[in-house]
């Protein structure tokens, strides 16, 4: 009785473990595409800027950050000092504050180590997918680790493929490699929006980042613009809450 107890117990675990593993993927499907071929397009401007194949793999293994990655390579070639691109880097991944902020009250009871790892693999892509998740009340701690885990491990190997393939590919432009990134992005807004309001804000920051980007605040245009577009957002939101009320 009690072998059969464990027999069952067992099935359950497995079959648990097999259906996070299966949510996850499924739900990292499209960031995975969008990575393909954005990872490849990094890979193969690392190694015409001269990066060894190591290098490459390491920045998209511990970096982690699509555009401070393009951006870093970029300043490489142009002989920046370390240090501004190091300092640059920075600014452009200060988002990641407060994404991760965003998503923290939703990882309640988690160990610090597993609030290090989940933050560690935190990107745009996976934010947004996340922040989709958690508002239907999908916390499931493993198929969020899943999530990041693919996302991740396609990201470094897209990186990887594109080094190899670096060599035959005289230029990517023709491609319109770079269009992937910004048409992944337009999918996952849209599968947040829920309502007008959703829709009026995310074109109300966008609207502001541009603004800020001709202004001249073409590094912080995107924090900034954040701030603005939700502050902006939750008065709206808070108004309309009294006139219903």
């Amino acid at each position: 009785m009690q072998e059969k107890r464990q027999m069952t117990t067992t099935t359950m675990e497995t079959d648990g473990a097999r259906g996070a593993w299966l949510s996850g993927v499924r739900q990292a499907a499209p960031i995975v595409m969008g990575y393909l071929p954005v990872g490849a397009a990094f890979g193969v401007l690392a190694h015409k800027t001269g990066l060894t194949a190591l290098n490459t793999v390491l920045m998209s293994l511990l970096v982690y950050a699509g555009s401070a990655q393009l951006i870093a390579v970029a300043m490489f070639a142009a002989g920046m000092p370390p240090l501004s691109i190091v300092a640059t880097t920075l600014v452009v991944n200060l988002r990641h504050l407060l994404m991760t902020a965003s998503l923290a009250p939703n990882l309640k009871g988690w160990p610090r180590w597993q609030l290090g790892l989940f933050a560690y693999q935190v990107t745009d892509e996976t934010f947004a997918l996340h922040s989709t998740r958690f508002g239907r009340g999908d916390t499931a701690r493993p198929v969020s680790f899943v999530i990041n885990a693919v996302a991740h491990l396609a990201w470094v190997l897209a990186s990887w493929a594109g080094y190899l393939a670096g060599s035959a590919i005289p230029d990517i432009r023709p491609l319109g490699l770079d269009y992937a990134l910004p048409a992944m992005f337009i999918a996952l807004l849209a599968m947040q929006m829920r309502n007008g309001l959703h829709v009026f804000v995310a074109g109300f920051t966008g609207l502001a980042s541009i603004a800020l980007v001709q202004a001249g605040a073409d590094r912080f245009s995107v924090i900034i613009a954040t701030i603005i577009g939700a502050t902006f957002g939750a008065g709206v939101e808070s108004w309309m809450k009294r006139q219903s009320s």
